[in-house]
């Protein structure tokens, strides 16, 4: 019986992630027997997703010969949906951008209306490629609200109206491919991974619009029975001065409504400051206005009570901060991490990190990529036939 670790998928990651460069590196690290792994590394040669490159450096006999994952093997459709834009990349199976372009959009119009607009832009980055539909292998779809992640259908969005229960999927039939679809907070945690992927233990925390956290465990996006795990926004904390706050999921003192984007900006504007959008308050904070950046502070050490206790409950490796509210950078993070220094367990703390994104603007995008090619590469995908073939997903 074939080692559970040296299935075609599992070596095809080895040498993707760059843990493995030679069948033997493979015998090594997967505990199996040499014919099996040879077995396999044929199939995925004959199936045009590894070649053989180089010799590698010899230990005493014969050099091996050295791996390469060929990416250029196909291609996925990477679509970051936000509440007023939307981002559609198409990348090779490295996840390297042949071709993106953005878009403005008001997700409030509708599944109808954005997702034809989504369909525009697909097809646009593909010509600008030089691809067609028939080159996509897999799309991956983030969105801005609670998906059951095995329809790609969203559950009562709160800030999605008219899409609850919308086949997302079926929007990209035409091209016959696997289709995938999240929450965007899980795909961006998979976009701060990155293709080397990590085994740590993340909690990737978006703040713009609303807030929501990717949970990685293992190196491995954890959704949860029904695929809401990490939904913190609306968690309840104790509201500024004592005011109850009604959140647009109906509930009152839920942290987004406190110290989400759209609280941020009510917040400035009843303090007289002279902005008009969220965008505008993240730049005075950026030019060091002293009452933005108490305001951002402040919100820092709100997030940072509910982020101590997920600390002293997850005990993670660190916290990666991002999405637009967290491009105000140095004072949210000085908030978030008062706030979660103080209030966690020493020992969770002891060697906690917390940062902002490196790559904000891309991990959706980047995420979608890795979504749709973890997937189409998945267990068994792999056929002797010479062709990858991906589990059935949504929207097959």
């Amino acid at each position: 019986m074939a080692h559970p670790s040296a299935s075609a998928s599992a070596l095809l990651r080895h040498v993707r992630t760059g843990r493995a460069r030679s069948r033997a590196e493979l015998v090594a690290l997967t505990g199996a027997s040499r014919n099996t792994v040879t077995a396999r590394v044929d199939q995925l040669i004959a199936a045009n997703l590894l070649a053989e490159g180089g010799r590698g450096g010899s230990t005493g006999g014969r050099p091996p010969t050295l791996l390469e994952f060929n990416g250029r093997a196909g291609c996925v459709l990477a679509v970051d949906l936000g509440v007023t834009s939307v981002d559609v990349a198409v990348t090779d199976l490295s996840a390297q951008v042949l071709a993106t372009v953005g878009h403005p959009i008001d997700i409030a119009e509708g599944p109808a209306a954005v997702l034809a607009e989504v369909d525009r832009l697909a097809q646009q980055v593909l010509a600008e490629a030089g691809l067609t539909p028939a080159d996509v292998c897999a799309v991956g779809v983030g969105v801005p609200g609670p998906v059951e992640f095995s329809t790609g259908r969203p559950v009562h969005p709160p800030i999605m109206p008219g899409w609850h229960d919308y086949p997302i999927p079926s929007t990209f039939a035409r091209y016959d491919c696997p289709v995938y679809a999240d929450n965007d907070v899980n795909v961006m945690a998979l976009g701060e991974m990155g293709i080397a992927g990590s085994d740590e233990d993340v909690l990737v925390v978006k703040v713009g619009t609303g807030i929501g956290c990717g949970i990685i465990v293992d190196g491995r996006v954890y959704r949860g029975a029904q695929g809401s795990a990490g939904d913190i926004g609306h968690i309840s904390v104790p509201p500024p001065h004592g005011q109850p706050v009604v959140c647009r999921c109906g509930n009152e003192n839920c942290l987004e409504a406190i110290a989400g984007g759209g609280a941020l900006l009510r917040a400035a504007v009843a303090a007289g400051l002279p902005v008009t959008s969220t965008r505008e308050l993240l730049e005075l904070a950026r030019h060091g206005d002293g009452p933005t950046l108490e305001l951002v502070r402040d919100a820092g050490r709100t997030i940072g009570t509910v982020l101590a206790a997920l600390v002293n409950f997850f005990n993670p490796h660190r916290i990666v901060m991002t999405g637009g509210v967290a491009q105000a950078g140095a004072p949210l993070l000085a908030g978030i991490r008062e706030a979660v220094y103080g209030r966690s367990l020493p020992l969770a703390a002891r060697a906690l990190e917390i940062t902002v994104s490196d790559a904000p603007a891309m991990s959706g995008r980047l995420g979608a990529a890795l979504m749709a090619i973890e997937g189409y590469l998945d267990e068994d995908a792999v056929t002797p036939a010479g062709r990858a073939d991906g589990p059935a997903a949504a929207g097959r």
